[in-house]
């Protein structure tokens, strides 16, 4: 069968979380004997810290110059192509030929919720087009499906298959001795991952937990710490209390979710939420919000809360207490819920989608 494969969310990221979602599945699918694949990139995507995971032959690549990303990011796909195959783009975008199928991952509605202006209005168009253009839609949740059903009810329902994201085999426990030096000593700080410039990712109110709470603060990815993030680090926790570092890898994550005290995850909004799977692979207890889909992929929902109040999180972090019979039921829900998603399975079901659509 063959697939063709739209990797331009490379070009659009350094990192993220649809990165990941992509290198996965390209992962398994180029060693894939059912599957002859051909994969259009731009000359910027090995930049991309997934991208540089995989090893893919330069014969199985259409190079495509980045000059005026920013436009094409937006055009769909044109191949000369006329054999049928299936076309699955990183980032909502179609092959208009005739011998396409074209299939879309839907990750979000971010845009749609918190984004305003001409930005949200050229996205949320590329967006419904890709859907409505699709054989089918995969959707990374039963939430970002009702999003999906909610903001375009002209959408084909029977088109939608929710397929969960997987977590990386590189996440598990380990004891003390296994593990590097940390900044703050072992399970003596919060863990904060991903994006903190976006609102809705509600950094700053990490940072006054933190501060309430009397925890240091380890931030991975998310770029360097600005100028107002360390004056705003400085006020509220102190100098020497706090530490960024960008570009970690799987296996150094894995130790800092070890020896975390927990992870803060206060986001808003999420497609899915794969630090808080990740955390609880690896025994890191997760404090988040009971919104959007984190209530499918966190454990303990004693551990969720409904609105932005510091002191409820500062209470559930003194029941976190290092050695309480809390944290290690805590601990074991994280261990049971995070075996429910796998990269493998994640693939697996992808790939029959493949074959439905295309045998149909």
């Amino acid at each position: 069968m063959n697939v063709v494969l739209d990797n331009i969310i490379f070009s659009l990221q350094k990192s993220g979380g649809a990165s990941v979602v992509w290198q996965q599945h390209l992962q398994r699918l180029l060693q894939d004997p059912a599957f002859a694949c051909y994969l259009i990139e731009y000359d910027t995507a090995e930049a991309n810290l997934f991208r540089k995971q995989l090893q893919i032959d330069k014969e199985d690549i259409e190079d495509r110059s980045s000059k005026f990303l920013n436009l094409k990011r937006y055009l769909d796909v044109k191949l000369n192509d006329n054999e049928k195959h299936i076309f699955h783009s990183s980032h909502y975008r179609l092959n208009k030929a005739k011998s396409a199928l074209n299939i879309t991952t839907v990750h979000d509605f971010t845009y749609e919720y918190f984004v305003s202006g001409i930005r949200q209005k050229v996205h949320t168009y590329q967006k419904n087009n890709s859907i409505l253009g699709a054989e089918a839609i995969i959707c990374v949740s039963e939430n970002t499906k009702k999003d999906l059903i909610k903001f375009i009810p002209q959408a084909d329902a029977s088109k939608i298959h929710v397929i969960y994201n997987g977590v990386d085999e590189g996440f598990r426990p380990v004891n003390k001795n296994e593990s590097i030096e940390h900044p703050f000593g072992w399970r003596e700080y919060i863990l904060y991952v991903g994006d903190r410039r976006t609102p809705y990712k509600n950094f700053g109110f990490a940072v006054e937990c933190c501060a309430q709470a009397g925890y240091p603060l380890l931030m991975i990815g998310g770029g360097q710490l600005t100028e107002a993030e360390v004056n705003l680090l400085d006020s509220k926790l102190g100098n020497g209390n706090f530490k960024a570092l960008q570009n970690v890898r799987v296996e150094d994550l894995n130790l800092y979710y070890n020896g975390a005290y927990c992870l803060l995850y206060l986001s808003l909004y999420e497609g899915f939420g794969i630090p808080v799977v990740e955390a609880q692979k690896a025994g890191c207890p997760v404090i988040t919000f009971n919104s959007s889909s984190l209530p499918e992929v966190a454990a303990n929902k004693h551990l969720m809360i409904a609105k932005p109040d510091a002191v409820d999180v500062v209470n559930l972090l003194k029941e976190l207490s290092r050695n309480s019979k809390f944290r290690e039921e805590t601990i074991e829900m994280g261990f049971l819920k995070a075996g429910q998603f796998n990269w493998d399975k994640t693939y697996l079901q992808t790939s029959e989608l493949y074959k439905n659509i295309y045998n149909e």
